[in-house]
């Protein structure tokens, strides 16, 4: 009989929903340790599995043996693992697939099937980075003329201690014949060391002094140390208006908890908000931060995992993916800007970052503080509740007055930029103080029509209109990237005459640089941020003063702070309210207050123009009116009567393919098992649609969507676990589920 202990529960990072027992063979008993990953044949393929633990029971029989274990430490703990399932259970995803998410990428090993057969395609984790480093040697041998050079290499070599060859050929250029020499002669030495790539080497900072509190930022210090001092769990909503100190309080509490023992985590929405809030951390803390965003190489990335599994870094900072760290002891989780939608994965495991820290945070009994200017409409909720625990900072650092807000009815008016805001631009740029201008579109013109025959020029595999990029001289789908020159003619009449309707940021920039020819103007987007380091770099400009306006969309709107910035203009500021998403008017309550915040946060006022055509609409009024309570109560009766998040429970089905009609039926199809499963189940769910998704064709792929709302999770859950087990999808056709869907897209 097979001894049970010698058979593993394993995960494969596939769709699949259950995992698989392997046999161990003798030889890799030692080895096959849960938290490490074992090669495993599956199939016909062999394929990384990962090592969950023993199997509590196994059919012996035609269980196949693992090939090799991959590692000689385990890459997640107990209580990771633990978090892993729950995410799993949760998004109702395979956990094979949590597993591979939660590492760094491209840490698998896979191989593919080719026309001469089966080939290995061994595609490991990025490898160490080697580096020799050279030391004067203890025994000198006699100096023999090794020569000038030679003899200046060394005296470096002595007077450093140790020093890396990168580092000796930087100063010296090509020098391997003189280390040779001085390595023959017993003058140095020579040994390789295993060196982690720095995403900070180019960081230079002051060292940061903790600033004194106000009474507000000492209350929710003191809240938050409370509950770090207890080693409970507690989630707090951080609820400060714009320049209220919020990163203060984190710094602070982040200190207490490094002085317990424990450790942080520290996630944030975006890139582009990483770089200045790093720097703050660094000045405060020195050393032992790890960073981890998609803007990292993958060796970058890798080497920032292997720090943190390996202890060497006790604060991490990201984006959402860091909710899955390697951290252990952890005794507080930030998730600053809480509200941002860009922490929910729209892809693949659709979790939200946002969620799984306090999931996370209750399994480490740790402090969870969710800090926002604009909270969420649901946190607002569960803080009256009682299941957050709010902590209001309701002032501006030193007494600092919110800024003068003047609202522009557009009606009428074609110009990008109104007279108001024209004026306060010179004004401002006379000053010699900076602005922010923010507009919520990219390109040139939204679209280009033909006069002729009236067409918009539109994309072939999308629903969409192209959006005219004047500098790249083409219109462009922002959605597939499809691309024709442009101006071009009308693909549906032929007609040479195609005139811009809209504006978006390369147009804005156009005519702030007409408005006032001397100013130095920039333009962050997406277009002017794809390089590596490129946000860092623009705002660097807006740090040290050597730019006068900086143009964008929203990812100028939020996190940054600019003292010399006196004057905010928003264009067209109820762009968001059309969007087909019952949270339209949250977002744009949230983005218009959020970019209002970027003026006046240095020692002078500051003033902002907001330009709308729907000046009446709730959600721009209380913006500019910085009536953040007025909105949220609106806002809750608007959500309790249409039974919209809190009130409900969403899970949105996207069904997709390339042939319309197989969409339409399969969404049918789905639809009539859903209601079925809501009958003999005896649920409260409400199943609305199929219908078209608001973008119908996207990428060629005809998409209709369903959406269930449940007065409660576990009636939605059911519904979804039973659909898994029943439903029979053809090959044709692609079925998503997103649990608590946040685009509605």
């Amino acid at each position: 009989m097979t001894d049970p202990l010698h058979i593993i529960e394993v995960a494969i990072p596939l769709y699949l929903d259950r995992t698989f027992h392997y046999l161990v063979p003798e030889s890799l008993r030692a080895q096959a340790l849960t938290g490490r990953r074992a090669l495993v044949p599956f199939g016909n393929r062999k394929l990384t599995g990962y090592i969950l633990g023993i199997a509590s029971e196994s059919a012996v029989s035609n269980l196949k043996e693992i090939i090799e274990v991959l590692d000689n430490e385990p890459l997640w703990t107990a209580k990771e693992l633990d978090f892993f399932r729950w995410t799993s259970s949760y998004y109702q995803h395979p956990l094979g697939e949590v597993v591979r998410t939660a590492l760094p990428a491209g840490i698998n090993i896979q191989t593919r099937k080719g026309t001469s057969g089966e080939q290995e395609d061994f595609t490991g984790g990025k490898a160490p980075r080697k580096e020799k480093f050279y030391m004067p040697d203890t025994v000198a041998a006699t100096l023999r003329q090794p020569g000038a050079k030679a003899l200046e290499i060394l005296a470096v070599i002595r007077e450093s201690g140790d020093i890396s060859a990168a580092d000796l050929r930087k100063r010296f250029g090509a020098c391997t014949p003189q280390l040779k020499r001085l390595t023959e002669l017993g003058l140095s030495r020579v040994e390789e060391r295993e060196v982690y790539r720095d995403p900070f080497k180019d960081h230079i900072t002051t060292r940061d002094e903790p600033r004194l509190l106000h009474t507000h930022q000492k209350a929710a210090l003191d809240a938050i140390s409370a509950c770090l001092d207890g080693d409970l769990f507690t989630p707090f909503l951080l609820y400060g208006v714009t320049g209220s100190g919020k990163t203060e309080v984190y710094l602070q509490a982040i200190s207490h908890a490094l002085e317990l023992g424990r450790n942080a985590l520290v996630l944030v929405p975006e890139i582009a908000l990483t770089p200045q809030l790093t720097g703050r951390f660094q000045a405060r803390f020195g050393g032992g931060i790890a960073i981890l965003h998609s803007g990292l190489s993958d060796g970058e990335r890798y080497d920032e995992w292997r720090r943190i599994r390996r202890g060497l870094a006790r604060i991490v900072i990201g984006a959402r993916s860091a909710i899955f760290a390697p951290l252990e002891k952890i005794g507080i989780i930030i998730v600053d800007e809480e509200h941002e939608a860009s922490f929910k994965q729209s892809d693949g495991l659709r979790y939200n970052a946002r969620d799984l820290s306090l999931v996370r945070g209750q399994m480490e009994r740790a402090a969870v503080v969710l800090g926002s200017a604009t909270p969420l409409v649901t946190s607002i909720h569960a803080a009256a509740e009682g299941r957050l625990t709010l902590l209001e900072l309701p002032e501006r650092v030193a007494g600092r007055p919110m800024p003068l807000v003047e609202l522009v009815a557009m009606n009428g008016s074609k110009e990008t930029l109104s007279a108001a805001l024209s004026a306060q631009l010179t004004e401002t740029y006379l000053q010699k103080r900076q602005a922010i201008v923010f507009l919520n579109r990219r390109g040139f013109a939204t679209f280009l029509v033909c006069t002729d025959c009236g067409k918009p020029l539109t994309c072939p595999n999308c629903s969409v209109t192209l959006t005219y990029h004047r500098q790249r001289g083409q219109s462009l789908c922002h959605y597939c990237d499809y691309a024709v020159p442009a101006p071009g003619t009308c693909p549906e009449c032929s007609g040479a005459a195609l005139s811009e309707l809209g504006a978006g940021t390369e147009k804005l920039e156009h005519d702030l640089k007409e408005l006032l020819p001397t100013a130095r103007v920039l333009r962050m987007d997406s277009d002017t941020t794809s390089g590596k380091g490129s946000h860092e770099r623009l705002l660097s400009r807006m740090n040290d003063g050597s730019a006068d306006i900086l143009v964008g969309t929203q990812m100028i709107a939020k996190g940054h702070d600019f003292p010399e910035v006196t004057l905010v203009g928003v264009v067209n500021a109820e762009a968001s309210l059309g969007m087909p998403d019952f949270r339209a008017a949250e977002r744009t309550f949230q983005l218009l207050s959020q970019v209002i915040g970027r003026a006046g946060r240095g020692e002078n006022p500051g003033r902002v123009v907001v330009q709308a055509y729907d000046t009446e609409h709730y959600a721009i009024k209380a913006a500019t009116e910085h009536d953040a309570a007025g909105f949220y109560q609106q806002e809750l009766e608007f959500r309790r009567e249409a039974g919209y998040p809190p009130f409900a429970f969403l899970a949105a089905f996207a069904i997709s393919g390339l042939t319309e009609q197989a969409v339409s039926d399969q969404a049918d199809i789905t639809a009539r098992l859903l209601a079925q499963l809501k009958s003999e189940l005896k649920v409260r769910v409400e199943i609305l649609g199929p219908a078209p998704s608001p973008i119908y064709r996207l990428r060629n792929r005809f998409r209709r969507q369903i959406l269930l709302k449940g007065s409660n999770r576990s009636d939605l859950h059911r519904v979804l676990s039973f659909w898994r087990q029943r439903s029979a999808v053809p090959a044709t056709v692609r079925i998503s589920v997103d649990i608590d869907p946040v685009d509605m897209m």
